[in-house]
């Protein structure tokens, strides 16, 4: 026989060191049953407020996201698709309230089932027989807090899962470079951007083929979720693909647009590129441009510069047949060449509402650390430290640089 709680004085519900409010959702069919009363009070003041739902499809209507718990009967009648399956209240109760904290609520001969109904997701069960204001009053507090344990442990299960997606990503966007026999000084860094979970859609990578070229790219696919992510990857493996079987220029980056349209998601999707490749000797490279920031030049004795972006290609992506012309260029003996994302330069100049940073300012910023003696890692460092100061905070795009150097002559 159900026995009513009356309104009296319980323990604390809340939280240690809060005074919130609780609100209890019980769901039985008896409207005279275990709970009859609107709320409990403790001796604080605190309350528990309490909702009464007859059957499942009520429960479902009265189940907000104020509700911290759900006391469920497991005496409710059992749907007809239940296959009489004498859970399939709380079963279903649980697929409701997947954040809610769950009681089961039986008789005292139904033990067996009750302990079943915590081994099937409630976070306790409590007996009709033994049911006050005080075994309500722990029950409920106990179950709250089992549940924000578990919502804990899912949630660094789910952080350390991410972060094993993280370097598996990086691996695949951030390589290692193959430069063997080179006398090339390769560094790179990479920053990604504020609140990502995941690295973004920057990538880069560096190869030299048996001819002794060394061939270099830098690329950015619009957008920075793990899909951006997980394309940059398949572009830059492509990449390195198709160099090390011989294609350059126009024709690698014509494959690299089929891969492209292939693989994207929707037809929105576009990546910018950069690829360089450096003749054997060291003093001349190749050029192409695909919608990307012209490379940064600093040569021996000289102030670093921009090089030539006239005849730079559309991104990949946004024209069916575009084509990107090859640029010849001269390094000279002794060079550092500098290869970056748009995040190293849409920053701003002096905070927030100040004018971005630009390729202008870049090329200042550079020339400045150069002059302080700054080279390869130290550089690099420098740089992306002091766009981020410059910015203000965090930069709310993904950074992505990496610097080739030569510093004898050759041949």
């Amino acid at each position: 026989m159900p026995v009513p709680v009356p309104r009296q004085r319980i323990d604390s519900l809340a939280a240690p060191g809060t005074a919130t409010d609780l609100t209890l959702l019980v769901v039985e069919d008896d409207p005279a049953g275990a709970l009859a009363v609107p709320e409990l009070l403790d001796a604080a003041g605190t309350r528990l407020r309490i909702r009464t739902a007859r059957n499942l499809t009520e429960a479902e209507r009265l189940l907000t996201d104020d509700v911290h718990c759900v006391l469920v009967d497991l005496a409710l009648p059992v749907p007809r698709t239940a296959d009489d399956d004498p859970l399939a209240p709380l079963r279903h109760i649980l697929r409701l309230a997947p954040r809610h904290a769950v009681l089961a609520l039986a008789a005292s001969a139904d033990a067996e089932l009750a302990a079943e109904a915590v081994r099937v997701g409630a976070q306790d069960h409590l007996f009709r027989e033994e049911l006050d204001g005080r075994v309500l009053s722990r029950a409920i507090r106990y179950a709250v807090e089992r549940k924000r344990a578990d919502v804990v442990q899912v949630k660094l299960a789910e952080s350390r899962l991410r972060a094993q997606e993280n370097a598996r990503l990086e691996r695949g966007l951030l390589p290692t470079p193959l430069l063997e026999g080179s006398d090339l000084r390769f560094a790179a860094r990479y920053r990604p951007g504020r609140s990502r979970a995941l690295l973004g859609g920057d990538f880069y990578d560096t190869v030299r083929t048996p001819d002794g070229t060394v061939h270099a790219m830098i690329g950015d696919v619009c957008g920075h979720g793990p899909d951006e992510a997980a394309l940059g990857v398949e572009l830059r493996i492509a990449w390195r693909a198709l160099t090390f079987a011989g294609l350059c220029g126009d024709e690698l980056l014509s494959t690299l647009q089929q891969v492209l349209e292939h693989e994207r998601e929707s037809d929105e999707i576009f990546a910018t590129l950069c690829t360089v490749d450096i003749a054997p000797d060291g003093r001349r490279a190749g050029l192409c441009l695909a919608g990307h920031p012209s490379p940064l030049i600093a040569r021996h004795g000289r102030a670093a510069q921009l090089l030539p972006y006239e005849d730079s290609g559309p991104a990949l992506g946004l024209l069916p047949r575009a084509r990107w012309p090859r640029r010849q260029v001269e390094l000279g003996a002794t060079w550092s060449l500098l290869m970056y994302t748009d995040g190293l330069i849409e920053g701003r100049s002096a905070g927030p509402g100040s004018p971005r940073l630009g390729q202008d300012g870049m090329v200042e910023m550079i020339n400045r650390q150069l002059a302080e003696g700054l080279r390869g890692e130290e550089l690099l460092d420098a740089a992306v430290t002091e766009v981020r100061s410059l910015n203000g905070g965090e930069l709310t795009d993904d950074v992505a640089v990496l610097a080739l150097e030569r510093d004898r002559a050759r041949g």
